[in-house]
């Protein structure tokens, strides 16, 4: 009997999923602890702390950005530095501290007053914590699966990624909806008064510890998923035991600098800064103009930020699979393209998506989905319309850049290339912060007329630089990936 061709299809699409069976306990470690910490890193660090700034510190919208230009611009610097620490001392290691640095920072972070509380002993730590382990994370994925199971690893990585943010952005609205954009609630027993916003924290605190607990006791150090099963590489034999840590990891971080192929790919990661601006943006810029566009309370995190997540967290692994063979800076250059577009469907007139928002279409987002009502805002549609191409741009681009930087680093410095791989962001991030301020005045102020399709063509210019820029480039950047089609 011959069998049906599309079930061999689909058997040989889940066999590439199965091929992690094999893989060590401490890749599904990762995989749980990052989904805990990105819930936790969405409640204390991305939308809602330019509201908690201006808030619980009474920050103006020129302070507030530059606040968060700086400290966005702090937490790259630090994963920049990081990296090679990781190498030098081991995964393990830095996931403890990291850890127990994010739930000290967050905790001091409950205690607005005096300022220099939350900022110097809450934000600022924060971005150490949060730069540990960053690039530990994705230099994890490469550590613990081998060639076979690198995609299937990052874009389940990814997914996952996304995952946490989706809960994290659920709580974000559940929270401001239950509680009110400005509300108050009182702790049972011990009597205290935490606003809409340190509740979100105090979670986020709760959520860092699971983490801190599965490294402490799961975890081990050395181990390495190799082509021909787990190894486990004792302290003391490693290439750097018994030097000290912080003689290792310069050893290792000049050394980079003397690779031609780095030199590329930081030209590389420079171009993607364009189409990463837009999430800067998403974080630090669209809560206020949601806010000052639909009301205080208005659940925009579900339409934007946890439709994404949601979407990624379906189209990632999927697309990951069925482009196994297709080379990560093509991905990069189509699916960033695509995104970058997508930020120009904000700017249509809202005139264009009425008839969406009057159809039975916009009365199952708003009034069944989001619980909205009364009459609908076409800006909830722009806004949805926006995510889904964004989103499908994002899972053909973005965790291939993840797979990319690994996949071309040399063994035992992987962690060093993702933390360098972050330098360009240095500088995006402390302008998306800074500028998040400047665009909110000139064209969403508080009080006054909004042109909020203005802004959006500012940031939708500037997301093209990435498209473009891989494109024109691509003879002097790219790099061979083995196994991969150019």
């Amino acid at each position: 009997m011959t069998q049906d061709p599309r079930n061999n299809g689909f058997t040989g699409f889940l066999q590439k999923f199965l091929c992690l069976r094999s893989a060590p306990r401490e890749l599904w470690i990762i995989f749980l602890a990052y989904i805990l910490e990105n819930t936790a890193y969405k409640l204390s660090s991305s939308s809602s702390l330019p509201l908690w700034l201006a808030h619980e510190l009474g920050m103006s919208d020129a302070t507030k950005g530059l606040t968060i230009g700086l400290w966005s611009a702090l937490l790259t610097f630090f994963t920049v530095l990081v990296g090679s620490f990781t190498d030098a001392v081991g995964i393990r290691r830095t996931f403890l501290l990291g850890f127990a640095i994010c739930a000290f920072a967050r905790i001091a972070m409950l205690f607005p007053t005096p300022q220099f509380v939350a900022l110097g002993l809450g934000l600022l730590p924060l971005a150490v914590g949060l730069a540990l382990m960053s690039p530990v994370m994705t230099a994890a994925m490469k550590r613990y699966s081998n060639a076979a199971q690198r995609s299937v690893a990052f874009s389940l990585y990814y997914a996952l990624m996304n995952l946490g943010f989706a809960i994290g952005d659920r709580m974000f609205d559940f929270f401001r909806k239950d509680m009110g954009e400005y509300g108050i609630w009182v702790a049972p027993y011990i009597n205290a008064r935490f606003s809409t916003y340190e509740v979100m924290i105090l979670w986020s605190v709760i959520l860092t510890i699971p983490g801190l607990l599965l490294t402490w006791l799961f975890l081990r150090e050395g181990v390495e998923m190799t082509e021909d099963g787990v190894t486990i590489t004792p302290h003391h034999q490693r290439e750097h035991a018994g030097q000290n840590p912080l003689v290792s990891a310069t050893k290792i971080f000049k050394g980079l600098w003397g690779q031609q192929a780095f030199h590329r790919f930081m030209l590389f990661m420079a171009l993607v800064v364009g189409v990463r601006m837009i999430f800067y943006h998403l974080t630090y810029t669209l809560p206020d103009v949601a806010i000052r566009e639909l009301g205080t309370g208005a659940p925009f995190a579900q339409i934007c930020t946890m439709l994404n997540s949601l979407m990624i967290l379906v189209l990632v692994p999927v697309c990951g699979v069925l482009t196994q063979n297709i080379s990560a800076y093509r991905m990069v250059t189509v699916g960033s393209l695509v995104s970058a577009l997508s930020v120009f469907i904000l700017a249509l007139p809202m005139a264009w998506f009425q008839p969406m928002a009057d159809s039975w279409f916009g009365d199952l987002i708003v009034h069944q989905w989001l619980k909205v009502d009364g009459p609908i805002n076409p800006l909830y549609l722009s806004i949805f319309c926006f995510t889904v191409v964004l989103s499908v741009g994002e899972a053909v681009w973005s965790p291939r850049l993840y797979e990319y930087a690994a996949a071309i680093a040399p063994k035992g410095q992987e962690a060093s290339y993702m933390s360098l791989s972050v330098l360009p962001y240095f500088f995006a991030k402390f302008g998306a912060g800074s500028l998040s301020g400047w665009l909110l005045i000139k064209f969403c102020p508080a009080d006054g007329p909004h042109n909020t399709a203005g802004l959006w063509i500012f940031v939708g210019a500037m997301a093209l630089i990435t498209p473009l820029g891989t494109f024109l480039f691509r003879n002097q950047i790219q790099q061979e990936e083995q196994g991969r089609e150019d």
